[in-house]
């Protein structure tokens, strides 16, 4: 009886190795994500700052162009 207790025991200590190896990767995973996220975020910004230059840069050769048609 001991020795069949001893052989579940140690089935279980097994799965549980699995288990934590299993853990372990998606620890590591989550942070890769995770540093990956704030990359992406922090593009997204950079992304943005340039588009409103872009947006500026238009309004005020709209405007040039306005004028340069006026003086026509």
């Amino acid at each position: 009886m001991e020795k069949e207790i001893l052989e579940i025991l140690k089935r279980l200590e097994s799965k549980v190795d699995g288990i934590e190896k299993k853990l372990d990767g998606i620890v590591e995973q989550t942070a890769d994500l995770v540093e990956f996220r704030n990359e992406m975020l922090n593009k997204v910004d950079g992304i943005r700052e340039d588009l409103s230059t872009v947006e500026l840069v238009t309004a005020n050769n709209y405007k040039d162009i306005a004028k340069l048609k006026a003086v026509k």
